[in-house]
């Protein structure tokens, strides 16, 4: 790497560290381990807040007022529902696709039953309009897909649910417990925006070409699909399963540092003091592993976590505490990334929004390193 380095001293890899845009959305302070949606501390919003909050501010651009709040609520409910046609269609998928295929699917199919589907790519308020009933619908598309690829019957979403209570009630069948909606909601909270991370990144690439934002979110998903990206919730609840007890965890770490291992949900290449959204999240997973009595993945967590920060330097990021919290709420690990799905949509389209207000589009330069002036030889000669 150090060639290419010298060779081209204006290459990144992977882009890091290259400002690809300016954006009022989310601000990531490395140094503070810090991050603030709209000048809001996203702790603040997380534990004082409630996700439809924080959708109202990623995509309109200010915290809401009471009245605010519950016009936006009132649409949210509205439009929570998905049409006949899209659930036959996701009935259509063979039984053995990943549920982050479903919402892909989904939101692909959507897009012509927006009644703004025909607007402009760069008129704002269509657009505001499209974003709250993305957002709206992420939570049914992703409890009921659940129910379909187990044989059940979709269920209608109620009015009286937030968007976290509409994902546990489709899910499951049953209303849920309070601390259970608590922590979905501060999971959706947190999850909500992370800057220019790969989805979001290529979300902007999308619509820059003046694509539309439904183009944009199906983009991010599957973008987001990844291990390296979204899919790092579910590696990360694979790892603390196959450790499987506190007893046998500080032997598991020692032998993953000393032989190099990936250990899925520690470490962020914006943080280097450690995920602010991990802090708070490890919080509440901890506190309803103690309200029902399972204290195994905090006593897991903890030798984990002492380990990596002696040893390593390395914090835990969201995905680590995200993962348990969702194991300890009996949700399906295929499920973790949909459920970032739910959440990150405020944060794809509010970027959509902002990247088609002043568009321009996004295309990078790339370094040839490949052959030249090679002569053509005709077929019937190679």
């Amino acid at each position: 790497m150090s060639d290419v380095a010298n060779k081209y001293p204006n290459y990144s890899p992977g882009l890091e560290g290259v400002i690809a845009g300016i954006s009022t959305i989310s601000e990531i302070d490395s140094d503070r381990s810090s991050l603030q949606y709209r000048g809001y501390d996203v702790h603040d919003l997380a534990e004082k807040g409630s996700y439809e909050e924080c959708a109202y501010l990623l995509i309109k651009g200010k915290l809401p007022t009471e009245a605010e709040l519950k016009e936006f609520n009132e649409v949210l409910i509205a439009e929570r529902e998905i049409p006949d046609y899209v659930y036959d269609i996701l009935k259509a998928l063979p039984k053995n696709a990943h549920p982050m295929d479903l919402v892909r699917t989904a939101y692909s199919a959507l897009a012509p039953s927006d009644p703004d589907y025909k607007s402009e790519p760069t008129d704002h308020e269509a657009n505001v309009r499209k974003a709250i009933r993305i957002v709206a619908k992420a939570s049914t598309i992703v409890g009921n897909g659940h129910r379909i690829r187990n044989g059940l019957s979709p269920l209608k979403p109620k009015a009286e649910h937030s968007i976290a209570q509409n994902f546990l009630y489709l899910f499951s069948g049953e209303e849920p417990k309070a601390k259970t909606v608590e922590v979905m909601d501060a999971s959706l909270c947190l999850y909500a925006e992370h800057g220019f991370n790969a989805s979001t990144f290529a979300n902007r690439v999308t619509v820059a070409t003046l694509s539309d934002l439904y183009s944009g979110v199906v983009t991010g998903i599957g973008t987001l699909r990844g291990p390296l990206h979204g899919g790092a919730n579910e590696e990360a609840m694979h790892m603390i399963l196959e450790i499987g007890s506190p007893d046998k965890a500080q032997a598991w770490i020692d032998d993953a540092i000393e032989n190099k291992k990936k250990i899925m949900g520690f470490g962020h290449r914006e943080y280097k003091k450690g995920d602010s959204r991990a802090f708070y999240m490890s919080k509440v997973a901890k506190e309803l592993g103690e309200e029902q009595g399972n204290t195994t993945f905090t006593e897991i967590a903890n030798i984990l976590e002492k380990t990596m920060a002696e040893r390593k330097n390395i914090f835990p990021n969201v995905d680590f505490p995200s993962a348990y919290a969702y194991y300890l709420l009996d949700i399906p690990i295929d499920l973790y990334t949909p459920l970032f799905v739910v959440a990150r949509l405020a944060g794809y389209t509010a970027h959509a929004i902002e990247q088609l207000d002043n568009n321009r589009l996004i295309r990078p330069k790339v370094i040839y390193e490949g052959a030249h002036n090679l002569e053509y030889v005709s077929i019937e000669n190679r």
